[in-house]
């Protein structure tokens, strides 16, 4: 199948899911177009054991589709640039210290909870895991994902400085787990034993450290072009050129794009481009950002679910996948009440909190696309169909009933 028509059916597929949910089933967006994206490829499951033939002309699209490569490769970096650049940095200047907190060491302690209590808890049920095996699958489902976490925010009943957080966490933490991805899968590959924890320290830095400088010097560079014109064409070329060359240059030079990408959206998008008061390219490129996000947004969602036809062996880790899932909580949950029991005077966020951030804590495409590009080994199979569960229950299930939780930590408040 060739890339134009490959395109073409997948912008088609999204139209379609988009209008059946505006149609008829009228959920918010993202989770209304997954949950679509989802049945129909139940249903191509089913059809697909009644009946081969027609089930391969249904699945013909998703087998065609390199989820992983798309994703890190080609719509990550856009849409955290969009998400950065249309983000309010002066809430969240003011929220710094818990974004930072939760955007790292709180990744670090989930993925270290989550892989001991997998590791532990999958033996009860004579289910063996290396635990090194354990701790990646951590790194990679910890960090939420700012896509789906924006998209489930806007229609949220979130107070501003939560929202904030989340969004803001949700940004910064992809780039520490993908990190932490990289690091243990490099471990695993070179042994554990021969991990050279200097060299790993180095590596760290490297690419967080070195991620954010190029997204700040690409970011100025950019910002200047754009100040000093008004043709708003040639502006719009200037920041999509910036996306594309951060992900060039951080791949090349080993740094994190996550964070490159976000470090360049804040530094533009935290200053105008306007040169006097009628100039309003700025706001237009704003808008030009937003429709962008949220084209993504939906192609995104929909190959989500056009994926699990790839994955008929799905069917037989409910049992992990479940397991998964309620350990995923936990280990969200302590990671956030650790640092809040030991840095409360720095962290502006109260213990009543906890459960708000811990259910909005939603994952997405990323943890997915890390899963899938995954070597093949003895618990592949078991990594990628917990990341689904994962984020199927996340998005779904925790969107939906985030609001009902918010308005219960509001009436609580109010009842004291």
């Amino acid at each position: 199948m060739g890339l134009f028509l490959i395109i073409t059916l997948l912008i088609v597929v999204s139209a379609f899911y988009s209008y059946v949910n505006a149609r008829f089933f009228k959920l918010p967006g993202t989770i209304g177009i997954i949950t679509i994206a989802i049945i129909v490829s139940v249903v191509t499951i089913a059809i697909d054991k009644l009946d081969p033939a027609i089930a391969s002309y249904l699945t013909v699209l998703a087998k065609n589709i390199n989820f992983s490569g798309a994703v890190l490769n080609i719509m990550l970096g856009f849409l955290l640039f969009a998400g950065s650049f249309n983000s309010n940095t002066k809430r969240l200047k003011r929220e710094l210290r818990p974004v930072f907190v939760l955007s790292t060491l709180s990744v670090i302690l989930s993925t270290g909870v989550f892989g001991v209590l997998f590791y532990y808890g999958t033996m009860l049920f004579n289910i063996h895991m290396s635990f090194v095996y354990c701790l990646l699958f951590g790194a990679l489902i910890s960090p939420t994902d700012p896509v789906a976490v924006g998209a489930i925010i806007k229609t949220s009943k979130l107070p501003a400085n939560l929202a904030t957080i989340i969004s803001g966490e949700s940004l910064f933490n992809d780039g520490v787990g993908l990190v932490l991805f990289i690091t243990i899968l490099e471990a695993i590959n070179s042994g554990v034993a021969n991990v050279n924890f200097a060299q790993t320290a180095i590596l760290f830095a490297r690419e967080v450290f070195g991620g954010i400088g190029l997204g700040l010097i690409l970011g100025f560079v950019a910002f200047r072009l754009m100040k000093s014109i008004t043709d708003f064409q040639t502006i719009v070329l200037v920041s999509l050129s910036v996306v594309m060359s951060v992900s060039v240059i951080a791949t090349y030079l080993h740094l994190s794009i996550p964070l490159a990408v976000v470090s360049a959206g804040l530094f533009m998008g935290n200053r105008t481009i306007n040169i006097d008061e009628k100039e309003r390219s700025h706001e237009a490129l704003e808008k030009f950002w937003q429709l962008i996000d949220e084209m993504l947004n939906t192609i995104l969602f929909v190959m989500i679910g056009l994926q699990m036809v790839n994955l008929p062996y799905i069917t037989n880790y409910w049992l992990t996948g479940g397991i998964a899932i309620l350990l995923i909580l936990i280990a969200r949950w302590l990671s956030i009440l650790l640092p809040l029991t030991f840095l409360r005077r720095t962290l502006n966020v109260n213990y009543k909190n906890i459960n708000i951030l811990t259910w909005a804590g939603v994952r997405g495409g990323i943890s997915i696309a890390l899963a899938l590009s995954l070597p093949t080994s003895p618990y592949r199979h078991i990594i990628l169909c917990g990341s689904y569960f994962i984020v199927i229950f996340s998005i779904v299930v925790q969107g939906l009933t985030l609001n009902k939780l918010i308005n219960s930590s509001l009436k609580d408040k109010e009842a004291n």
